[in-house]
């Protein structure tokens, strides 16, 4: 298997998270990066740089309107009289049927969800490439191997067509499920991060061509709190193609792996013939975010699973904030991944 990385993807570096009313430094920093690589590296992973798709790719998953608004919004803001050195909004509107902004501070409110995703000078490249770093993923998988790891830096389960939010900015597994859809693939995303996927779950909730599930912490207590519920099943063609499964907060290697179970035999039901993971290690039990309670030997047999299933497969890398054991905690998961699909008789390292 091979990671899909590129260094450019670092120079995003948030300074800010708001938490309960307080200013705290951001976790998504960019040393989680070069933690997760050396992860990777040491489950053996071969690291390539990331081909270069151009926009089309990004365009077919979010607006033009949002895609230039991140890329602009930090001149534009940077030239206000007094302005912070991080896009942070101030203001959001109270339906999204409300007139659109000209004014970079109605923007910054209408394209970023919450004070998480502050935009800085490089957040737009560096997000670029992370989207990139999932496309050439899928594009390996479409090549015809059989999996691959996408070092994606921001992160993107959170990004919604038109909006970033929860240090999302592009939707990377979104945007790679799309491009093995257009390809003639039958897609399943299956999200394994701690927090909901609800950009993931809002840009194909209507859609029955793409199926979307999700294994998280309970959103009543829990980010996003507002999607992620059992009940949200898709809408119109996409009714049932939506499946999410919250856990109580703190639930640990057997149930996250029940759960996992009915995940997987809803991917079989589908039809799936090529798999995008939403791959969180933030359901560690020692994440900063603290949310689930999987261990380290937990994950490597949530990848064994995963493997053993013996699709076609694109990791792409979500959350999974900085902790002694990150690095570990990405060596389980690929090693009990690589061993799931050597049993499954479809290996290819």
């Amino acid at each position: 298997m091979q990671c899909v990385f590129d260094a450019r993807q670092t120079a995003h570096d948030p300074q800010t998270f708001l938490v309960a009313g307080r200013l705290r430094p951001s976790p998504e920093q960019p040393r989680r990066a070069e933690v997760l690589l050396n992860g990777a590296r040491e489950a053996g992973l071969e690291v390539v740089a990331p081909a270069d798709y151009g926009r089309g790719p990004l365009a077919a998953v979010h607006t033009s309107e949002y895609l230039a608004f991140l890329e602009t919004i930090h001149a534009r803001w940077s030239a206000l009289p007094d302005a912070n050195a991080e896009v942070v909004p101030n203001i959001h509107p109270d339906r999204r049927a409300a007139s659109y902004p000209t004014s970079p501070v109605g923007q910054a409110g209408w394209h970023l969800q919450d004070t998480a995703c502050p935009v800085g000078a490089s957040t737009w490249h560096a997000a670029y490439w992370s989207a990139q770093t999932a496309l050439t993923g899928a594009e390996l998988v479409l090549e015809g191997e059989r999996s691959a790891y996408a070092l994606s830096r921001p992160p993107g389960h959170h990004a919604l067509a038109d909006a970033a939010g929860g240090f999302c900015f592009l939707a990377n597994a979104s945007i790679a499920a799309q491009r093995l859809r257009d390809a003639g693939r039958r897609v399943a995303i299956l999200d394994v991060d701690v927090h909901h996927g609800n950009g993931t779950q809002a840009i194909f909730y209507d859609r029955g061509d793409v199926l979307t599930v999700s294994i998280h912490c309970d959103p009543s207590v829990y980010y996003p709190f507002f999607w992620g519920h059992a009940q949200e099943r898709g809408i119109g063609q996409g009714e049932g193609a939506n499946f999410n499964l919250p856990l109580a907060r703190g639930t640990s290697d057997d149930g996250f792996l029940e759960a996992l179970g009915a995940a997987l035999a809803r991917i079989r039901s589908f039809g799936t013939d090529a798999l995008v993971i939403a791959l969180g290690l933030d359901a560690y039990e020692g994440d900063p975010l603290a949310g689930l309670g999987v261990t380290t030997p937990g994950f490597a047999r949530i990848g064994e699973a995963i493997g053993r299933f013996g699709l076609p497969t694109l990791l792409v890398q979500e959350g999974g904030y900085l902790s002694e054991e990150l690095g570990q905690n990405l060596t389980s998961f690929l090693g009990g991944f690589a061993n799931g699909q050597a049993e499954a008789g479809r290996v290819h390292v």
